[in-house]
């Protein structure tokens, strides 16, 4: 099997599968290899994104409330025209409002929540989800990366379902304590 990708003059990049006459040029490389993979029948792994700098962490806040008009959502109006520093907005299909965001902190969990406190400080909502899906299907212990992002997400979650059903600060804090965790 021959898959073939050149560089133009022009900037554009075009890709040829030897095997099946396929090509397509675009000015996007990755997005070039990826139809080509699909054409071959290969699932299409992205390059990982470019490192973040030493004491930085990147990650997506969303909000995922029931009743929520998705990014258009009025509550969201100012994030969008004054997110806080590192982050940027974005539509998550329509269906959410989210924040994609690249923030100093020791760890993790202390940007999450040191973005968390801005937004809520400064616009007065909260964001409610880290946009982890099937966080039980994954577990490594990166507390930095997938895990961490995964405890961030449930944290959040808990926080925002639990004001729903009325619990407080107190009941959340008394069953973290009651668990025994340090």
């Amino acid at each position: 099997m021959g898959l073939y990708v050149h560089h133009n003059e022009d900037g554009t990049i075009t890709g040829r599968n030897e095997d099946t006459g396929f090509a397509v040029t675009l000015a996007d490389e990755e997005e070039v290899k990826r139809r080509l993979c699909e054409d071959a029948g290969w699932e299409y792994t992205p390059p990982p994104p470019p490192s973040v700098p030493p004491g930085f962490h990147r990650f997506t806040l969303v909000d995922e409330s029931s009743g929520s008009d998705g990014f258009e959502d009025e509550r969201w109006a100012g994030v969008r025209e004054r997110p806080p520093r590192g982050c940027t907005p974005a539509d998550r299909d329509g269906f959410a409002f989210a924040l994609e965001c690249e923030r100093p902190g020791k760890s993790l969990l202390d940007a999450v929540a040191d973005t968390v406190a801005e937004i809520r400080r400064d616009h007065g909502v909260v964001m409610n989800s880290l946009g982890v899906e099937q966080p039980q299907e994954r577990l490594d212990r990166d507390r930095d990366g997938h895990a961490g992002r995964t405890v961030a997400h449930l944290l959040l979650m808990t926080a925002h379902r639990a004001a729903l059903l009325g619990y407080g600060r107190k009941d959340l804090v008394r069953l973290l304590d009651a668990t025994g965790v340090r």
